[in-house]
């Protein structure tokens, strides 16, 4: 069973590594966040069975995170670690499965994650038979997280540590690789730059502009998009076959 640990502080994160291995199979340690954000990223990026997550944390904190992991098309049980017990209302209307308070002790962490094994199973059971068709990319907007629709997204373009989402409302930030992104989407979006993956159903046409460039015509935004030469043969015979 794999696990995400998500703390802001360093010794929280060591300690529950040091019961997770002491606790053993079947939990497997797979990734660690500093913040909510990450966790996101983290679990948009590989199956995770549980998440551990710490509450008050910077940009998304573990509340908001918990909210959001729901809308991926497998989210983890959640388990709450924290220092403050006000929040356990709130954290068992984000669909905890526990809230544990530090210091952990490992008899306690090890119930949680029985608990979370058994309901893991049964929760992704339901999720998956009720889950609607439209799937959504979790991204950070103003301090924030908001879900953006796949097929709202008109392209997805890197830059530095993000990957920026374009749709017609705006644009908004993501945490997940690009490189990842088109493993998962690549059926719905072509490459056609190093750093930028396009809607296929976004695409209006193809133009040459006055120095030798080819950029992509999108519906409903007035920017272009530049095709590099790399990916202009088969961007220019897609567009051709409509």
């Amino acid at each position: 069973m794999r696990v995400l640990i998500a703390d802001d502080e360093a010794p929280a994160r060591e300690r529950l590594r040091r019961l997770l291995v002491e606790i053993g199979p079947p939990w497997r340690l797979v990734a660690e966040a500093a913040d909510g954000a990450e966790a996101l990223a983290a679990c948009g990026a590989q199956p995770i069975d549980v998440a551990l997550l710490d509450i008050r944390m910077p940009r998304v904190d573990g509340l908001a995170c918990a909210r959001a992991l729901q809308d991926l098309a497998a989210p983890p049980a959640v388990i709450f670690v924290t220092a403050y017990d006000e929040h356990a209302l709130a954290a068992f209307d984000a669909h905890a499965v526990d809230y544990l308070l530090k210091p952990i002790r490992r008899d306690r962490l090890q119930a949680a994650l029985g608990r979370a094994r058994s309901l893991t199973r049964a929760q992704l059971s339901a999720l998956h038979e009720a889950r609607p068709e439209r799937e959504h990319l979790v991204a950070t907007f103003r301090g924030g997280i908001t879900r953006i629709a796949v097929d709202e997204v008109l392209y997805l373009r890197a830059e530095q540590k993000y990957v920026v989402a374009r749709h017609a409302g705006g644009e908004a930030l993501l945490e997940e690789s690009l490189r990842s992104l088109e493993e998962r989407l690549g059926d719905r979006f072509v490459r056609v730059h190093r750093n930028a993956l396009v809607a296929r159903d976004a695409v209006v046409g193809l133009e040459k502009d006055s120095a030798g460039g080819c950029h992509l015509r999108l519906r409903g935004i007035p920017e272009r998009l530049e095709v590099s030469r790399r990916h202009l043969p088969e961007i220019r015979a897609w567009v051709r076959e409509g």
